[in-house]
């Protein structure tokens, strides 16, 4: 038995998230590497993902693996011949033969995502299906002075999208920043693990720390309220990107 992993960069606009609604006839970025995936093996594959990204949201660094009995194409040439195969929005960067015991989601100890607000006057074409557009000048000092209060292990309730029950709510943020290029400003999180809109609710915060409507220290009461409500807006979702996944 064969474990292959493979690392998978996608823009997710036309996409209903990264997992399988098996029977929707919706297309999502497991269905299109799965039919891709069982046409060079002429049977069918299923893949495992690192992370269940949403409708909307891109991935530079998504993991998946799966495993079979044998695989017909060396590995150094699966990357060109799934690419040939899949939809121009989707590309495998590097496929890998790992241990049997290798499970893309679970061997996982932390990812990072980075959240895109492009902030300028006026709205840029080019960059609508990756960024978030807010016209307002953001104070990106504050803001990341904001997110420092989001470093380490905390429960972040107040961060989750209300209704998505888990068995824990505390999670550890190994970093949090913000920098700023140009009229581009990055909101780059690391952890072991995110809440349902975890993410998108910390940026859209952060915003309202850039804009002046909260204090960078507000972010600790925030924190200790475990009330979703005290929190900012979710953010949509085109501006984030789940970039690297940690094992």
């Amino acid at each position: 038995m064969r474990n292959i992993k493979l690392t998978v960069a996608y823009d997710g606009t036309d996409y209903h998230g990264f997992q399988e609604q098996r029977g929707s006839g919706v297309a999502t970025i497991q269905d299109r590497l799965e039919k891709a995936l069982s046409k060079l093996a002429k049977r069918p594959v299923q893949v495992i993902g690192a992370g269940r990204t949403d409708s909307g949201v891109h991935a530079k660094g998504q993991v998946v693996n799966f495993r079979c009995d044998s695989w017909p194409v060396p590995l150094e040439k699966l990357p060109l011949a799934l690419n040939a195969l899949l939809p121009g929005d989707i590309v495998v960067t590097k496929a890998e033969e790992v241990s049997i015991d290798f499970h893309a989601r679970f061997s996982a100890i932390g990812k990072t995502y980075i959240y895109t607000i492009h902030n300028h006057r006026l709205p840029d074409p080019f960059s609508r299906r990756f960024a978030l557009h807010e016209p307002r000048p953001l104070d990106h000092r504050a803001m990341d002075r904001a997110a420092k209060y989001l470093e380490g292990e905390h429960d972040f309730k107040s961060f989750q999208a209300q209704g998505t029950p888990v068995i824990t709510t505390v999670r550890k943020i190994t970093e949090a920043k913000v920098e700023r290029e140009r009229d581009k400003v990055y909101i780059i999180l690391t952890a072991n693990g995110f809440l349902y809109n975890m993410v998108r609710i910390i940026a859209g915060t952060l915003i309202q720390v850039g804009l002046g409507k909260i204090s960078p220290e507000d972010l600790v009461n925030i924190l200790n309220s475990k009330d979703r409500t005290q929190a900012g807006p979710t953010v949509p979702p085109q501006g984030l990107r789940m970039e690297k996944v940690y094992y």
